[in-house]
């Protein structure tokens, strides 16, 4: 079977390798044919070179290499053996390569990280439940939306599903913070206002005024100076939510400038034993909201084509949200 893996900063390559099998299944586990895949965000620094959660430093010294099918874990499949009590084969899933790995053409994932969605959706579509699982896993723990004046800085393929999360959650104004123009899709998404600019430069219009946002959402991730910013323009008693994964596992954080606004930080990721939950209300919100998915998928590649379309990922633009590929 074909496998796409990072094999160098920037550089993903072919390999072929025998395919496993229903005896290769541990209990609890689902072996499935890959359909589509979804680049995220926290999957391009990887891309970039840095260093993969569950490589392998090889016997003979050298840097470690990223597991076969690296980096990816957004997938949607077809189920063609399962030791999952409630996956028979012949299911259409979303959710989570467990190890990461979903750039494989057959992929063995724990079963309580998939989520049999309706076999209404397409497969392309069905792709986008598992980024809009992460948002609301995310929402839930913020306190006081409705009513609330919410700042997003990063409006990519997360950042407008926080927006128009939020905006649904009650969120009274929502402004959007972004290098590139998402004007064209702000209304799309709930963003009342898009500000086109750097967030330092947002920020430092807003710190010290008083129309400073009472919830700011840290969409963009993989450096330090966002995550400060949002501390110079929350309000008093204001949530920041830091989304995503760190690329340093150290942050330098103001803490000063946080302890005076009574500030409140929150992060985290959808772990498993609430991933088919967050699966099941993002395939619902989907149902409620089908505006949103057209102007979402931007960019499908064929998984041969996985380097162009991790360059392109890498590469944001005016009118490029979700970046998939597709077997």
């Amino acid at each position: 079977m074909w496998t796409y893996t990072v094999a160098g900063p920037g550089t993903i390559a072919e390999t072929r390798v025998p395919r496993p099998t229903a005896a290769d299944l541990g209990d609890g586990q689902v072996l499935l044919r890959v359909m589509v895949g979804g680049i995220c965000g926290s999957d391009l620094p990887f891309f970039r070179g840095l260093l993969m959660p569950h490589g392998v430093v090889p016997a003979e010294g050298g840097p470690a290499e990223p597991r076969l099918g690296s980096p990816l874990h957004e997938v949607v499949g077809e189920v063609v053996a399962s030791q999952g009590a409630d996956l028979a084969v012949g299911a259409l899933v979303v959710g989570w390569a467990t190890l990461l790995d979903g750039m494989q053409e057959y992929l063995v994932v724990d079963a309580v990280d998939v989520f049999e969605y309706s076999s209404e959706l397409a497969p392309s579509v069905a792709i986008m439940l598992q980024p809009l699982a992460c948002v609301i896993h995310a929402v839930d723990v913020l306190r006081e939306v409705p009513g609330s004046h919410v700042a997003v800085i990063g409006v990519g393929s997360i950042g407008v599903l926080f927006a128009h999360v939020l905006k649904s959650a009650g969120a009274a104004r929502v402004t959007a913070i972004d290098r590139i123009d998402r004007s064209d899709i702000a209304a799309i998404y709930g963003i009342d206002e898009m500000v086109h600019s750097t967030s330092d430069r947002w920020a430092a219009g807003v710190s010290g005024g008083a129309d400073r946002p009472g919830i700011v959402v840290e969409a963009v991730g993989h450096q330090v100076g966002t995550l400060v910013d949002a501390t110079r323009t929350i309000a008093e008693g204001g949530q920041i939510y830091y989304f995503g994964i760190p690329d340093d596992p150290i942050y330098p954080f103001p803490m000063l400038d946080f302890l005076r606004v009574h500030g409140r930080l929150y992060s985290g990721y959808t772990p498993s034993s609430a991933r088919r939950s967050a699966l099941r209300r993002a395939e619902e919100y989907l149902r409620a909201h089908p505006e949103i998915v057209a102007p979402y998928i931007t960019d499908s590649f064929e998984f041969s084509r996985a380097q162009d379309a991790f360059a392109k990922a890498n590469t944001p633009a005016r009118g490029q949200l979700k970046v998939i590929l597709e077997a």
